[in-house]
């Protein structure tokens, strides 16, 4: 016969007490399958207790609290009927955002014996030295950057280049259409101007290869000049419409 398993209720009771600070304890007797989603959401492990709440069902489990923020989740060890698992939660604070916990380690969690005394000895040095430090980085990343890093948008030019990739496999852009600061740039990066097309080519004869890397400089050394660049496609300006089929009467009055 299995040996029985210490009672979670009383376990985590007895944890909140020999903790160091003041804990309170909220036990839950019976776990749902929505409320164990929630709780997979808020653990802040991506170790051993992650896998435990994401491959089990919990049937009940104790959360303990201190009034500064602090939450220990407290749960059976599956397969192990002499241990517990116990578990840092994330901060519960309105003002806290997904980006203030990037470049956080999670604290994570560990397995304890059933003794509570023990346990609470090594809660005390193995957890919460970790919890405390991840919580005070976080509350610190939402001091200094309260809203997420957006980037900005870019600013507006007055001038813009536009690269177009022609049906015929040819690159390059209208002469008329360049900016007079900007032609240099083309010609230093192997842009060709070709008179009777009135335009600027990049040669075919760089390959794909070739190509793309002259279109990053030529962008990057124009973004320099406060000119912009666009690459798109040739579009044609009209389409071909077969004529509507004769009637049939009409057809063989034709033939």
């Amino acid at each position: 016969m299995p040996p029985a398993r210490t009672d979670l209720n009383t376990f985590a009771t007895d944890l909140a007490f020999l903790l160091p600070g003041l804990w309170s304890h909220e036990y839950h007797g019976r776990v749902a399958h929505e409320d164990q989603y929630l709780i997979a959401e808020q653990l802040w492990d991506v170790g051993h207790v992650s896998w435990v709440v994401n491959e089990f069902d919990l049937s009940h489990c104790s959360v303990l609290n201190t009034l500064d923020g602090q939450r220990l989740l407290v749960i059976d060890r599956p397969l192990h009927p002499h241990q517990f698992v116990v578990a840092p939660l994330a901060p519960d604070e309105d003002h806290l955002k997904a980006h203030h916990f990037d470049g956080v380690d999670e604290p994570n969690g560990i397995a304890v014996p059933n003794d509570p005394l023990r346990a609470a000895d090594q809660v005390e040095r193995r957890l919460l030295p970790r919890y405390e430090q991840a919580l005070k980085a976080v509350r610190r990343n939402a001091a200094e950057e309260p809203e997420p890093p957006h980037r900005p948008a870019p600013p507006q030019v007055a001038q813009v280049v536009t690269l177009t990739w022609y049906a015929d496999g040819a690159l390059g852009t209208p002469y008329a259409s360049v900016p007079k600061e900007a032609r240099m740039t083309l010609y230093a990066h192997g842009f060709q101007y070709h008179p009777h097309q009135a335009a600027f080519l990049l040669p075919e004869a760089y390959g794909e290869d070739g190509r793309a890397l002259r279109i990053q400089s030529v962008a990057r050394r124009l973004a320099e000049q406060g000119i912009g660049v666009n690459l798109r496609h040739a579009t044609p300006t009209t389409t071909a419409v077969l004529p509507p089929a004769l009637p049939t009467a009409v057809r063989s009055h034709h033939r």
